[in-house]
């Protein structure tokens, strides 16, 4: 099993910066990748980021691309998701979200082996 573990969600104006953590614990060891997912009240879960767990490949959903940078520490078995130029459009719950054999991706019928709980990011004025 692992656990995942979000923070440094919060309120932050139009415009500002946040970053995001998720701790992993337990069988790490297993995953082959991990990634941001998000989910704004009536909406669909939205694709924002993902990489391999060695870090080399990272991708990101339109919506974010060269807004968002997504990161990990290898050894402190964390994740991370720099947000930048933040738009009221971004507000939602970010889910942190763990697999074993595939990269998180945007289809619809993806479902990850793992999530975390989910912090709330509000951007407002």
């Amino acid at each position: 099993q692992v656990q995942l573990v979000e923070s440094g969600g919060g309120l932050v104006r139009p415009g500002g910066s946040l970053r995001l953590s998720c701790a992993a614990s337990g069988r790490t060891k297993q995953l082959y990748a991990m990634g941001w997912f998000r989910q704004a009240p009536g909406k669909e879960r939205e694709f924002v980021a993902a990489l391999t767990w060695m870090g080399r490949d990272v991708y990101y959903g339109d919506s974010v691309k060269d807004r968002f940078t997504m990161s990990k520490d290898n050894a402190k078995d964390e994740v991370y998701l720099q947000m930048y130029s933040l738009k009221p459009e971004d507000t939602a719950v970010y889910y942190c979200a763990a697999d074993r054999t595939t990269v998180p991706s945007a289809s619809s019928h993806y479902d990850a082996t793992y999530w975390g709980p989910g912090v709330q990011v509000t951007v407002s004025s």
